[in-house]
């Protein structure tokens, strides 16, 4: 997609503070940080959102769970915990229409979801 903002970063028109990389996933540092570890895990497939996510991305959504995984053991963080958030259009959050998974962690989380 021409306009998405995490398309030009796979493309690397924009840069990012990369985490994680292979063929089909990217996870960068989030520029607004909502904890003290805040990584964003996209696919490099644009799909908008997980109403979009179609019979053939299964393996990939599998993958990014996985790669959830290997992230918080990279970064130290799979005894203490994460919370792993992925919103689903304009009114539950979603601000850029790439699917995409919050991984949060780095102090206690409380009720209160990323707004």
């Amino acid at each position: 997609m021409e306009d998405c903002v995490f398309c030009k970063i796979i493309k690397g028109e924009i840069p990012a503070k990369k985490v994680y990389e292979d063929e089909e996933i990217l996870a960068f540092n989030d520029i607004q940080p909502a904890a003290p570890i805040h990584v964003l895990i996209i696919p490099k497939k644009h799909i908008t959102n997980l109403m979009e996510i179609e019979a053939e991305d299964t393996a990939l959504m599998g993958n990014i769970i996985q790669t959830a995984k290997k992230i918080a053991k990279q970064l130290g963080i799979e005894e203490d915990g994460f919370r792993l958030i992925a919103n689903c259009g304009k009114d539950a959050g979603q601000e850029v229409m790439h699917i995409h998974f919050h991984l949060l962690a780095g102090r206690k989380m409380g009720p209160k979801i990323i707004s």
